[in-house]
Order: structure tokens, then C-alpha cells, then sequence
């Protein structure tokens, strides 16, 4: 090949590429109930194809918001569409795995909603997937993209916490079994172990600081209800706290409560040596920062300690900034992360690199809640957290 024709072939090449990356990919989303609430329709590089649900009312609710024409009874009949680029799976918890697996094979690239995996050998399987398929994996963790952890990430980036060396998080989330039951048929909701559901919390602290959670300790509460005697699960609490350490030797509680007497919040706090973050809470305080300063101050026994000043903390609207391309830049659920979730994937797919919740991010997330639910069964007992390399 003379350098003449080199130059064109590889202009060609180029050429090529640029066009592939501005080609709008085409989206199946599937699971009409939580699957409506994303933006792919708005995202300037891509395009809803096809959707897909078992129930004909979700998937007219799909085509209604996504303004798609095509709709198909399964997932197994979407997959067969060859125009269809990448699916966006928002079914049942327990089908993620299968859900994912299948998608991989038929040569899809996939999103997929929150768990990962339901069980170790799960997690397992779904790695060597994504890592032999050469696909993009992604999970649709919304805590990942809550605008007061994007603050976090920042914060964190910029060395303001100095070291972190204890955080908290609690997904309280009362009132659940009002998805147990439909058309009087039990649901996969239906008794279904708290700590399975562990990643709204988990990633607010490993999806800031990149660390992995290495041991769990878990306690359960439960009661008598019915559905904690008899679901498919075993499960017998309805609310689960752990105690994770990291690799980094920080101490990590998590809170996954389904019942009692306490506010619905998805929320987390940071402890630093030089900085405090806490999100808004549902009792009334925050956001705000704690800060570390050298004056002195007494506390009420008459002992001299460091003062740590608090400050109220304005929170910033991430959304609303060069963030997102122009058409998402609006709020959306789960604290303004859906458009966030919509243009990681897409960019993610176009780009042909690894997204931001890529499969170890989605493992690491979801498997320390599988341990966590094991030792609360086992009354608190101390348990290693595999770690999938």
C-alpha cells in the first residue's frame, strides 16, 4: 500500500468513525413502570426504537412517553430486532442477571436498573458476560447521580474532606407493601430481604472515594407480619443495618428500613478530618457543612476542644449546567439523576468506553448487601466481602 493510498484508506477510517459516533443509538427500553421515567427520547444522540413490556397498558405507556411506534410482548422478541443498538432493562429485580446475560448474548449493550445480581455466583457470571463480550454494561444506580453526591464527588476531588474516615447512608423507604400485591397476585417485591436492595446506599460513599467494601456485619429487625413467614425470599426482617469497613479502613453504616417510625430519604454523610458533609434530612437540618478550625472553643463540661463551624450548604442543581447536553438540562427523578443515567449510557455507548457504573462499580455495589443480608441471618455474625476482580 503506497503512502497515497494509505492516507486515503485511513482518512476513510477516520471518517467512518466520526460517523459512528454521530449516529443516534438505537434504544429498547423495557419494563413499562420504572422504564418510563428516563429521557432517552430527549438525548440529541439517541433515539427510542423499540419498547417492550408483558402487560399491553405499560408498554402503550412506554410508547406514549417515548413516542415509539414499535412495541414488542417480551424482551425475548425485542432482542431479536437487529436495529436495536442497546436495551434499557427495568424489570424485575430478580430477572436482572438472566435479563442482562441475554441482552450480552444477542449482542445488545445494556442499562440496567438496580440490583445487579441477587447472589454471589450472579455477580460472578455477569462479569465474565461483560468483560468477554466487549459490550457496554451499565447499572442505573440514581444515587450515583443525586445532586448532593455529584457536591460529594466534588468535595472530595478537591481534597476538602482530607480524609474520610466514616460515613453513614439510609434508604428509609415505608409503606412498600403497597407493591406486594396486584390484580391479587403477588409481586417479586413481596417479602423481598432490604439488604438485596443495598446499592441507593452503597453508592454514595463507593461512588465517590473508589474504595471497596471488604467485611459486613448486619442486624435485622422483623415482627410477625405474614409476609415476613412466608415469601419466597426466607426473609424474615423488614428493616436491615450494617456495619461495612472498606479497604481503606472506613467505617461505613448502612441503613436499608422498609417499616417503622421514620421519614422516607435516600440520604448519606460524609466524616472527614478537615471536612463534613451532610444531606438535607427529612427532620429538617441540612444540607450543611462541618469544618475543622484551628480556634478553640469550651464544650459544656468546661474542656477546651478544636471548634468545628457549621455552615449551611446551598445546594447547587447540576442539571441546570454544562453537565448535560441542553435538552436534558432539566430536574428529573430521584433527586435530578434520570437525565444524569441517560446521557452516561449514551455517551458511554457512542464512546465505546467503560461507563461511569460499568459492571465492577455494579458488583462492588450490590454484593456487599448480599453478604450484609447473610449475616444478619446468621445474628450479626462478622463476614468477608468477595471481591470480583
Amino acid at each position: 500500500m503506497n503512502t497515497h493510498t494509505r492516507r486515503r484508506f485511513a482518512a476513510l477510517m477516520a471518517a467512518t468513525a466520526a460517523s459512528a459516533r454521530e449516529r443516534r443509538i438505537r434504544v429498547g427500553v423495557v419494563g413499562g413502570r420504572f422504564g418510563t421515567q428516563f429521557y432517552f427520547h430527549e438525548h440529541p444522540h439517541a433515539v427510542v426504537e423499540a419498547v417492550a413490556d408483558l402487560r399491553q397498558d405499560r408498554r402503550a405507556a412506554l410508547q406514549q412517553t417515548y413516542g415509539c411506534r414499535k412495541a414488542y410482548v417480551s424482551l425475548v422478541e425485542l432482542l431479536k430486532d437487529r436495529s436495536v443498538d442497546a436495551v434499557a432493562l427495568f424489570t424485575p429485580a430478580p430477572d436482572h442477571a438472566a435479563h442482562v446475560l441475554a441482552s450480552l448474548a444477542a449482542g445488545k449493550h445494556v442499562l440496567c436498573a438496580v440490583p445487579a445480581a441477587m447472589s454471589l455466583e450472579e455477580c460472578q457470571k455477569l462479569t465474565e458476560a461483560v468483560r468477554r463480550s466487549g459490550l457496554v454494561y451499565m447499572m442505573a444506580e440514581t444515587s450515583y447521580y443525586q445532586q448532593p453526591t455529584i457536591s460529594a464527588r466534588r468535595f472530595y476531588e478537591a481534597g476538602e474532606f482530607g480524609r474520610i474516615f466514616a460515613c453513614e447512608s439510609e434508604y428509609h423507604h415505608a409503606g412498600l407493601e403497597s407493591l406486594f400485591v396486584e390484580n391479587g397476585q403477588r409481586t417479586w417485591r413481596y417479602g423481598f430481604p432490604p439488604m438485596h436492595y443495598p446499592t441507593h446506599c452503597t453508592a454514595h460513599l463507593l461512588g465517590i472515594t473508589g474504595e471497596r467494601i471488604t467485611h459486613a456485619a448486619c442486624i435485622g429487625w422483623g415482627d410477625s407480619d405474614p409476609i415476613l413467614r412466608d415469601n419466597p425470599y426466607g426473609n424474615p426482617f423488614w428493616n436491615e443495618t450494617a456495619l461495612f469497613q472498606t479497604d481503606r479502613g472506613t467505617a461505613f453504616r448502612v441503613a436499608v428500613w422498609w417499616k417503622g417510625a421514620h421519614r422516607g430519604t435516600e440520604r448519606a454523610q460524609f466524616f472527614g478530618d478537615r471536612m463534613s458533609f451532610f444531606f438535607e434530612h427529612p427532620n429538617g437540618l441540612g444540607p450543611a457543612i462541618v469544618r475543622w478550625s484551628v480556634e478553640k472553643e469550651k464544650d459544656s463540661a468546661g474542656f477546651a476542644r478544636q471548634r468545628a463551624v457549621l455552615e449551611p450548604y446551598k445546594q447547587v442543581q447540576w442539571w441546570a449546567t454544562e453537565m448535560l447536553p441542553e435538552p436534558l438540562r432539566h430536574d428529573s427523578g430521584h433527586e435530578g439523576s434520570h437525565t444524569f443515567l441517560t446521557h452516561e449510557f449514551v455517551e458511554a455507548v457512542r464512546a465505546g468506553r467503560k461507563p461511569a457504573i460499568g459492571i465492577e462499580e455494579a458488583v462492588a455495589y450490590t454484593l456487599p448487601g448480599i453478604i450484609a443480608h447473610q449475616s444478619a441471618l446468621r445474628g450479626g455474625e462478622r463476614l468477608k466481602v468477595p471481591q470480583i476482580g
